[in-house]
């Protein structure tokens, strides 16, 4: 299979470059990246109302992936309970390696094309869940075997990658191919195929949560109050709603301990 991921750059001479000029061209890469996501925004539409579905009738939904891919799709499942309220268990990532990958790669852990549905199976992943399977390449034997798995029982897949007609499309019922040519230094898909999946990652849990209810006109009224910027955020999102003073506002987010209470409690 050919990879448009792993073709060569349209730059060639990078250690002649000037700081700026490295930057620059960086920066002209990056720029092309949210028309590709664009172009496919009917499959992500179709994607996200799989997801809702699932979520809506008691579903989770899980990433899995390696390397970038794998930490792109923990990072985007981490922000799900304090952005939104939702439980830890309801968006999971999944990286090859388990949790010591996130900052450490672990050798050969993706070639292993069994050891995905293994992992998936220790959260007893069932076809009332939706697995996600993240890879630039399309080709990551961790992601593959993990999904092929699941459509032999019956789970809803899809997938993020960024080459046409890879294995792991194969096996998705709703693939995500963004294609965004090749990278600045050639086979680094942390660049222009990271930003591209995390936009779209972006767009899969934001979108889903308003649709289940998780913002209430364009705020995070669920949002854990977890550090000072939270919670001066809750006491502002009150004072706007209600125009309480400042000091009562706050009195009622530490009594309710979210905004959403608190306002669902005024309504009462």
């Amino acid at each position: 299979m050919s990879k448009i991921t792993e073709s060569d750059s349209h730059y060639d001479a990078l250690e002649k470059m000037s700081t700026e000029e490295l930057l620059k061209n960086i920066n002209k890469e990056d720029s092309t990246v949210s028309s590709v996501v664009k172009e496919k925004i009917s499959d992500i539409t179709e994607l996200v109302n799989q997801v809702v579905n699932k979520l809506e009738n008691g579903g989770r939904l899980f990433y899995i992936g390696a390397g970038t891919s794998g930490r792109l799709g923990i990072l985007d499942a981490s922000e799900c309970p304090p952005t939104f309220g939702v439980p830890h268990e309801l968006v999971v990532g999944l990286i090859a390696g388990g949790d010591g990958a996130i900052r450490k790669a672990v050798e050969f852990a993706e070639d292993d094309s069994n050891l995905g549905w293994e992992d998936l199976k220790k959260y007893n992943v069932s076809t009332s869940d939706i697995v996600v399977g993240i890879a630039a390449s399309g080709t990551t034997p961790y992601v593959v075997g993990a999904l092929d798995e699941c459509q032999k029982n019956g789970i809803s897949t899809g997938c993020i990658v960024c080459n046409i007609n890879s294995p792991l499309s194969l096996v998705s019922d709703i693939p995500i191919e963004i294609i965004v040519g090749p990278e600045f230094v050639t086979g680094s898909t942390r660049m222009k195929a990271g930003t591209a999946q995390k936009l779209v990652l972006n767009m899969i849990t934001t979108t889903s949560m308003i649709k289940l209810g998780r913002i209430l006109g364009n705020k995070m009224v669920d949002m854990q109050l977890s550090n000072s910027k939270l919670v001066e955020r809750g006491i502002k999102m009150i004072m706007r709603k209600t125009s309480f003073s400042y000091d009562k506002s706050k009195k009622l987010l530490m009594e309710y301990g979210s905004v959403r209470k608190v306002i669902n409690n005024l309504d009462g």
